[in-house]
């Protein structure tokens, strides 16, 4: 086998509860994951060692070193096959860039895919799940694809039916958004309201009933009136100009509006393909229009 190309898609959370900071730094969460058709590519070929390149959108600001989530798979696959990770790996960007909708995770998730095929190691679905979890929470469901409630850090994942399909807008914000800073500020509004921000002090995060009911009948309003994402706040403490993007969208008629995960991208909702034009051109060059939901990371290419 030459070379392996998988294609990969980003997520939208179209529910994020999050707990209380455990001991370990980490939040529980009740996080509903719903794949979309925005999408990278990562191509695995054979090499003398781990190499990793890339091209596309906002590949400027992404490592090309070990760091990345992508060599951090093959570095753990091969670790868990007893094999050497002689790959040279090449990721195609499409997803934006640290933008709350798992670009990096989703290479992670891709590379996982892509070396196993490569190095014909026929690695068992689930064992894959447990290795994406352990290199991010967010790895994991890049592989399930569809929607799935996410538990645990988010790595426990079980897949949802979804009845139809969803009409999104992304607005991509320029820079980006430190998942790591979002959730510290969530933390830090939450002891300045004087609630505390631990376990004991937080409710523990659940799935909403509504949200899971209006995803099963792909009801696009009542999805729209259950979204929620627990760290929006922070997300605005932190850009501040998010709000009015938030107006524009909702302005130009958009069902709803929410950051993505930890931003700085804001998602909206609306009712079919025409509703995401006009929000789209209201919106301008920063919108990105996808339908929901988009299929697991698949192999394209195995010559």
């Amino acid at each position: 086998m030459t070379a392996v190309t998988v294609r990969v898609p980003a997520k939208v959370n179209v529910q994020l509860a999050v707990g209380g900071r455990r001991a370990d730094g980490f939040h529980d969460l009740a996080n509903v994951f719903l794949a979309v058709g925005l999408y990278d590519h990562v191509t695995a070929t054979p090499a003398d060692r781990l190499t990793i390149t890339g091209e596309g959108r906002d590949i400027a600001s992404v490592p090309l070193d070990e760091s990345n989530l992508a060599a951090k798979a093959a570095l753990a696959l091969a670790a868990h096959a007893g094999v050497a990770p002689d790959v040279h790996l090449h990721i195609a960007k499409d997803i934006p860039v640290a933008g709350g909708m798992a670009g990096g995770s989703a290479d992670g998730a891709a590379a996982l895919l892509a070396c196993d095929a490569l190095w014909g190691l026929h690695t068992p679905a689930e064992r894959l799940l447990e290795l994406a979890g352990e290199l991010g929470s967010d790895v994991p469901f890049p592989l399930l694809g569809g929607a799935a409630l996410g538990v645990g850090r988010g790595e426990l994942l079980t897949p949802l039916e979804v009845g139809g399909g969803f009409h999104w807008v992304f607005a991509v914000a320029d820079g980006g958004l430190s998942t790591p800073a979002v959730y510290g500020e969530c933390d830090r509004l939450r002891r300045a309201r004087g609630t505390g921000d631990g376990v004991a002090d937080v409710p523990a995060p659940e799935a909403d009933p509504a949200l899971l009911a209006a995803l099963a009948d792909g009801d696009a309003e009542a999805l729209a009136a259950a979204l929620s994402n627990d760290l929006q706040e922070a997300a605005l403490s932190l850009r501040p100009d998010l709000a009015h993007t938030i107006e524009r969208g909702l302005g130009a008629g958009a069902l709803a509006g929410i950051v993505s995960g930890s931003g700085p991208t804001v998602a909206f909702l609306t009712a079919d393909a025409q509703g995401s034009a006009k929000v789209a051109a209201e919106l301008g060059a920063c919108a990105r229009v996808a339908e929901a939901p988009a299929g697991a990371a698949a192999v394209l290419a195995q010559p």
